[in-house]
């Protein structure tokens, strides 16, 4: 069975060429393998992730009321508060059996969420964290550069405006049966070019792999989980995959606790055009038209919401 690999990222960040290029090989079979690795040693402490996660828990266990003033200001605007079952990732399925909270940098300083001091978008530990996350995607971004034969700052050029979204995630205690179907994150693969993930020692999430077989992407201490979305499979010719996930229900004790993760999901510059690179063109032909990234954004957000 293909196993998620597990990346040491410190030699990346080092002037040793022979040591960063291993990482960066590394990378190149991870994404084109299997869409998934385990990255350690990074910039990212256990310790922040587990202040950001109890920042998280503190606002989801606010009063429904309180956080739904703080609900999406417009159907797409995909900042703020999103209640249970709201969102429905595969479209075939019920609402997915979580909640969550979007933060956007373009928007974090002039929208009215930061007007409610209960709000995350008004967090200190979560804003520096979003910092945080978008200092290590950019150097993830350098080595996918690297793996595809391009100039190193060719990924974090078109990322510059930092269009990202940070989504705190809780997903809540079972204390009935779901309906037919329904899971905690229905199958889906992630919309933007890459997506760091953080979750707690609960677990849950599966991936399918290119044989059809889902297997855990259980939670390693001291790691931080790197997948690539669609946007980097279109920009590849599918040299990279951007791979199907989901959070299932689970079967055991843990049914009765509650799960959270936080996710950075990182997305080009709305204006980047997403064309087939030439160093993944080869022998084939494009397999997709080009397209704005903020176009494809937005449609998958109507078809999500």
């Amino acid at each position: 069975m293909l196993k998620i690999p597990v990346i040491d990222f410190s030699p990346f960040t080092t002037d040793k060429a022979t040591a960063k290029q291993t990482v960066v090989h590394q990378i190149y079979q991870a994404c084109h393998e299997i869409g998934f690795m385990y990255l350690k040693n990074t910039n990212i402490s256990n310790d922040f992730i587990h202040q950001v996660l109890q920042h998280s828990k503190n606002f989801f266990d606010l009063p429904l009321a309180e956080k739904q003033q703080l609900a999406w200001s417009d159907e797409f605007s995909n900042q703020g508060y999103v209640d249970l079952e709201r969102e429905r990732l595969n479209p075939n399925n019920p609402g997915d059996l979580k909640e969550a909270f979007n933060i956007g940098k373009q928007k974090v300083i002039d929208i009215d969420l930061t007007e409610k001091l209960s709000s995350p978008a008004k967090n200190p530990h979560i804003l520096n964290f979003y910092e945080a996350c978008t200092e290590l995607a950019n150097k993830v971004l350098q080595a996918i550069a690297l793996a595809l034969d391009l100039p190193q700052d060719f990924f974090t050029t078109n990322h510059n405006q930092q269009n990202h979204t940070l989504r705190l995630l809780h997903y809540p205690s079972l204390s009935q049966p779901p309906k037919l179907r329904q899971v905690r994150a229905g199958e889906h693969s992630d919309y933007g070019s890459i997506t760091l993930l953080f979750q707690d020692e609960v677990g849950g999430l599966e991936i399918r792999t290119a044989s059809g077989e889902w297997i855990a992407a259980a939670p390693i201490p001291d790691t931080i989980i790197i997948n690539t979305g669609d946007l980097m499979e279109r920009w590849t010719n599918h040299v990279f995959c951007s791979t199907k996930h989901r959070v299932m229900i689970p079967n055991d004790d843990t049914l009765k606790q509650s799960r959270y993760s936080v996710a950075f999901f990182c997305h080009p510059n709305d204006n980047t055009e997403i064309a087939c690179l030439k160093s993944c063109q080869r022998d084939k032909s494009a397999i997709y038209h080009p397209i704005l990234a903020g176009e494809y954004l937005l449609s998958r957000l109507q078809a999500t919401y």
